[in-house]
Parts: structure tokens; sequence; C-alpha cells
């Protein structure tokens, strides 16, 4: 994989990790990293799509892995910096070095939820959405843990603001993340609604307007993300066509769960791949 130079228009840098598709106009998956997941994890889910000739260019998260800032007192950011600084400067230097490429966007988890986003604030950046263990993080989705669950949303920015960023990496949950970004995420998790601090757009008319395809894949086992968490999701984008797939044990030749399809991401890429050949 090539390793590109990235710099947001905050001056933010990082590495984009790319594979170009086998042929010039091929497809091109520009892929969202779940929370606290540097962008090299996914290289072998690049390697899997390389047998079908789509190409994968790994976004690196701000504040991980290759990224020239870590979130702390001094530094913070939210959903708005992600979706209009950081993803719009890895787009262009991927379709730089791919202009013909079909690009569609997805992402696992959390970046399956930005890339759905972002595919409703910029219509004309992609051809397609592709869900991976991924879906809204609406605490009525996660029964019978709904509550727990709403309780850990109030309590995750509260600790966030407290430390200065949020502790991922101490409690073993997501990464040592921006309060800007908890505090977003959170507020989706306890409302269903999404929103971005200081962005004056109404996410939630951009999902209803986001009328590309969308592929969700989602693991049977998977606590994280629930059938109703995925559907949820969906059914913010009413006029999208979609195609779900669940994989089981014995589809992924593993655990069904949110993390492990990573090691093994044959089976995914086999669906996304099919799906990609459907669209033309």
């Amino acid at each position: 994989m090539r390793s590109l130079q990235v710099l947001s228009a905050a001056g933010v840098g990082s590495e984009l990790l790319l594979r170009a598709p086998a042929t010039r106009d091929g497809a091109l998956l520009y892929w969202l990293p779940a929370m606290g997941v540097p962008a090299r994890n996914y290289a072998p889910l690049a390697d899997a799509l390389a047998t079908h000739g789509v190409g994968l260019a790994l976004h690196e998260w701000r504040g991980l892995g290759s990224s020239s800032v870590r979130a702390g007192r001094r530094e913070n950011w939210g959903y708005r910096e992600l979706l209009t600084q950081d993803i719009p400067a890895g787009l262009a230097i991927a379709g730089k070095v791919c202009p013909q490429a079909r690009v569609v966007i997805g992402g696992h988890s959390l970046g399956g939820q930005l890339a759905s986003l972002f595919a409703g604030l910029q219509p004309e950046a992609a051809q397609g959405l592709v869900l991976v263990a991924s879906g809204a993080p609406y605490w009525r989705c996660f029964s019978p843990w709904g509550g727990p669950l709403w309780m850990a949303y109030a309590a995750a920015p509260w600790m966030a603001r407290m430390r200065g960023r949020f502790p991922g990496r101490r409690i073993g949950f997501g990464g040592n993340e921006a309060r800007g970004v908890i505090a977003d995420w959170a507020r989706s998790g306890r409302s269903g609604r999404y929103a971005a601090s200081a962005l004056p757009i109404d996410l939630e008319q951009a999902l209803r307007a986001q009328t590309e395809p969308v592929l969700g894949v989602r693991m049977v086992d998977d606590a994280f993300g629930p059938r109703a968490s995925l559907q949820y999701l969906l059914d913010k984008m009413p006029h999208a066509p979609r195609e779900m797939h669940a994989l089981d044990t014995k589809a992924l030749g593993g655990s069904a769960d949110h993390f492990s399809w990573m090691k093994s991401p044959q089976a995914v890429a086999d669906r996304i791949a099919a799906w990609l050949e459907r669209l033309g």
C-alpha cells in the first residue's frame, strides 16, 4: 500500500494508506475506521478487496496513529472538524492518485456513521455507502442494556471534560478521544439524533436527502452493532436503496463479533465486491 501525506484545512497532518484499484476506472472504497482504531489495522481488508480488483483508501482519524496531533486540554475537536476538514482532505488526495476511480465511502462502527453523515453532506463525493458492523448508537436499540448505556452516554462527556480527553485506552473502550468527539457521539446515543457542535447544518435532514445506494453488513453476534442499531441508521436514509447481509461464524471462519472480522475479512470483502459489481 502507498503512504500518502494528507494536510487538512486546519493544518493537521496524517498518512493516507492507499491501494489503487486493479483498473484505472475500478472501484475505490474510502474507509473510515471505528472509534479508537488506527488505519493500519484494516490492511487485511485491503488485501481481501484486492483479490476482487477493488481499491481501498484508509483514512486516519485525527488524534490516532499517524495523526500529527493528540487529544488533550489544548487540542480538541468534534464531528464538525472530522466531517468538514479531515475527510474532504483525504478524499481529495485519493482523487488525485485515482482520478478515474469510482469512489464509494464506508466505514466500521463510528466510521460507518460518519461516512453516512458525510454522504449526506457531500452527495457528489461518492457513488455509494458501505456500512460494516455499524449502526446508530441510540440507547433504545440495545435492549436489554439500554438503561446502563444511557448512563454511560451521560458519564462519558463529563469524564472527558474532567480529564481533558476521554481516556479510552485506560478504560478499554475506544481511543484517547477528543472531548468534542465524545460529546457529539454521546448526544446521538442519548437522543437518537445526529448533530455536530458548531456546525449549523441539520445532519438529520442531510441523511434524509441521501439517495446513493447503501450496503449494510452486520455480524450476527455483534453486541456493539445489533440489527436494530443498523436498521435505525438505515431508516434515517429512506430514499437510499439498501442491501443488508448478516454474517455468522461459518461465513467468517471465526467469531462473528464487532472486531474479529478485521483479522479475516475475506467474507466481508466478498460481499462488498459483489455489491459493487451489481452497482456497475
